[in-house]
């Protein structure tokens, strides 16, 4: 029967993940992120791949105004187990459920993970910010009626991109790429996007001088 289903799986395994495709950018732009905590949660022998019945709960942890009928959720568990081992693997999972991109898109937004990166460990803390956004801190209207400390301003940004249920003030690169592939689905013009991100985070226009390699 598994076989058989995965014969078959084509335009209704395509329809079951666009829908949940919908419903992850149905919840902004953290979507992904809230479901690949819900599942990496579930990995308790951190083997980073679920079976049918993690997948399951999992999917049903995340909650689908349409629940999947028992089918639908076996077929859809197919879909990403490609190499029919009977596990999902978490990075297949995360690329083929994040929105799609261009390349120019793809490229910015790893350029601003990397200006931001400063000390190149592959992760966001306040003190890679601190280099980049310290004049932008102190003209932040809490930071200015004191009701924010530097330190706190700043994590204000990495909440804003960290997990919405459990923020520890680490955002890395993976992280960072869900959330802008969310955002990036909210603009159809791949050159607006590119300037709207140059423009936030006060990286050179693309052309420039100063961009090139």
């Amino acid at each position: 029967m598994y076989n058989s289903w995965k014969r078959d799986l084509s335009d209704k395994g395509i329809e079951l993940m666009s829908r949940i495709r919908g419903a992850v950018l149905s919840r902004g732009c953290g979507g992904l992120k809230q479901l690949s905590v819900i599942f990496r949660h579930m990995d308790i022998d951190f083997s980073k791949k679920l079976s049918m019945d993690e997948f399951k709960i999992g999917i049903q942890r995340f909650g689908l105004e349409d629940p999947l009928t028992d089918e639908e959720m076996q077929l859809l568990f197919c879909s990403f187990d490609t190499d029919d081992n009977l596990m999902v693997d978490f990075k297949e999972f995360h690329n083929r459920l994040r929105p799609a991109m261009s390349q120019l898109r793809y490229d910015v937004i790893m350029e601003t993970f990397q200006t931001l990166d400063v000390n190149n460990d592959g992760q966001l803390q306040c003190e890679d910010l601190k280099v980049r956004f310290s004049d932008n801190v102190k003209r932040h209207p809490k930071y200015l009626s004191g009701e924010w400390t530097e330190e706190e301003t700043l994590r204000s940004f990495l909440d804003t991109i960290d997990d919405q249920n459990n923020p520890d003030g680490v955002v890395t690169r993976e992280e960072f790429l869900d959330y802008y592939a969310g955002v990036s689905a909210l603009y159809d013009d791949d050159a607006y996007f590119d300037l709207t991100m140059r423009a936030s985070y006060g990286l050179p226009k693309k052309g420039s001088n100063n961009n090139k390699k």
